[in-house]
């Protein structure tokens, strides 16, 4: 995963839960549609996203320590 993805995926599981939550006021306020489905979709998506970028995260964590570990000329 590139940089500029990571970071805007980040910037989404950011975003997301506010959007939930916003909608899910409104939707009382309101009378909006489908509130509390939406804001269970925002949390699995959002659950989902953060496993993912844990993940690619531990990869570069790993990478990047190996790369370290090589360039010292420790094997």
């Amino acid at each position: 995963m590139t940089n500029k993805t990571y970071d805007f995926l980040r910037w989404v599981q950011v975003i997301l839960p506010l959007f939930g939550s916003l909608y899910y006021s409104l939707s009382g306020i309101w009378g909006l549609p489908y509130g509390k489905e939406i804001v269970a979709t925002v949390s699995a998506v959002t659950g989902f996203l953060g496993a993912v970028l844990k993940y690619s995260s531990a990869q570069y964590w790993k990478e990047t320590e190996t790369v370290q570990i090589k360039d010292e000329g420790i094997d």
